[in-house]
């Protein structure tokens, strides 16, 4: 089949948005015959290295920018938005005379993966596919009072910019126009199925490609006497690390030793509850490392620790049940997709304090039980490599198009002959 994907953000050997991009591309190029609408600017280069050395002939890339403002996506995160909603709407005109030329069975708009923003392609007289598409996921508001200003300011926005995107029509139209739209957590599924999509699927947007996935299966399984729990990721107010702080104080482990890995505005007022809670050299902030170092400190760790409160990804819990450590996340958001019981502890969150009191039972029971560890270890790294590898994911999800295509064609076929023609 000829498949059109929109990925504004794509970048081989890259995460978030840029990961998802390309392996979505890549992988999809496997089984069918793919063009991809990105910009230059930010990754060609990269691309076309990476496919001189790893040739794709089914893949395709169209690189085209804004004739005005080019650069705009350079001047922060606000103008990164308006830049994305301008590059949208060129999207459609160059995919509209694109399909007049080629002639494509779909069309598939992957990132951003936002699904308060729209998808002007979703327009083309084609089966339209959208996601993976997170964003629906919000902090509980039991849980704000811990928040500092600044972050209570950026929850407010944060919703009420969600808020706006899901007045505008053309997000309802790119709704309504998706045969399939990819939610990657049960929050965004919600409100996507709000938003009147009629077919909706739980598709989580982490994934590792089978190189991680065997380098990772290679940690040794660390016999340490000390315990090791683990947080890794920006220290945001919403990606919970107080509450794992404060659960971990309340575990009153003798043997174990709580790492941080990472940075951000958040860190001072970590170290001071660090402080304030007494807990001395049991906890150690790391600081933002190369990757190499963090596999390094990984390797050493027993459990990760992700308390995050919205978090669409959380591919770090991936990562780490693929080197055979268990998770400790909330029930919320990505993590929550991706963690089993089999696999980790998926903590409810419906108080700031019983939240803190279940983690801390949880983080007692693994420092103790050795064997519990090795189990979940076991059962996240086979789940990882069933269902969480790149490859595996989106050979689920090319099958998925033929159907697709079939169950649509009555709708689709007079659009698609006449704009054939």
């Amino acid at each position: 089949m000829k498949i059109l994907m929109s990925a504004y953000s794509c970048e081989p050997g890259q995460g978030s948005e840029r990961g998802i991009g390309w392996n979505m591309v890549r992988q999809m190029a496997v089984y069918h015959e793919v063009w991809v609408l990105t910009r230059p600017d930010e990754s060609r280069s990269a691309i076309e290295d990476e496919l001189a050395r790893n040739p794709v002939p089914n893949l395709h890339f169209v690189y085209f920018t804004l004739p005005i403002w080019a650069n705009g996506w350079r001047w922060g995160q606000g103008a990164i938005q308006i830049h994305y909603y301008l590059w949208q709407i060129q999207a459609y005109f160059v995919a509209y005379q694109l399909h007049r030329k080629i002639g494509f069975d779909a069309v598939h708009h992957v990132t951003f993966g936002k699904y308060s923003s729209p998808s002007f392609i979703s327009l083309l007289p084609i089966p339209f596919v959208w996601g993976p598409v997170g964003g629906g996921e919000s902090a509980p508001k039991a849980f704000w009072k811990n928040f500092s200003v600044r972050g209570k300011v950026y929850e407010i926005l944060r919703s009420l910019a969600r808020n706006l995107g899901e007045f505008d029509p053309f997000v309802h139209l790119t709704a309504r126009r998706s045969v399939l739209a990819l939610a990657a957590t049960e929050e965004t599924a919600q409100r996507l199925r709000y938003l009147g999509v009629k077919n909706v699927q739980i598709f989580s947007n982490a994934g590792l490609p089978y190189e991680d996935i065997t380098r990772l299966a290679q940690f040794s399984q660390n016999d340490s006497d000390v315990v090791r729990f683990v947080s890794i990721g920006r220290l945001l107010h919403w990606k919970g690390i107080h509450l794992g702080l404060q659960a971990f104080n309340e575990a009153k482990l003798e043997k174990a030793e709580y790492w941080i890995i990472g940075e951000g505005s958040e860190q001072k007022r970590l170290e001071a509850l660090v402080k304030q809670l007494q807990l001395g050299d049991k906890v150690r902030f790391w600081g933002a490392l190369p990757r190499e170092e963090t596999l390094s400190l990984l390797e050493k760790c027993h459990v990760l620790i992700h308390p995050s409160l919205h978090d669409s990804g959380g591919w770090v819990c991936s990562e780490m049940m693929a080197a055979g450590r268990s998770v400790i996340c909330l029930d919320l958001g990505g993590p929550a997709v991706q963690v089993t019981e089999e696999t980790g502890f998926k903590i409810k969150s419906s108080s700031p304090d019983l939240t803190v009191s279940d983690m801390s039972k949880a983080m007692v029971v693994l420092a103790q039980d050795t064997q519990l560890r090795m189990r979940m270890g076991l059962a996240g790294q086979k789940l990882v490599r069933e269902s969480y590898s790149w490859q595996a994911k989106v050979k689920h999800l090319a099958t998925i198009y033929p159907d697709i295509i079939k169950s649509n064609k009555d709708e689709y076929s007079y659009s698609v002959r006449e704009t054939n023609y």
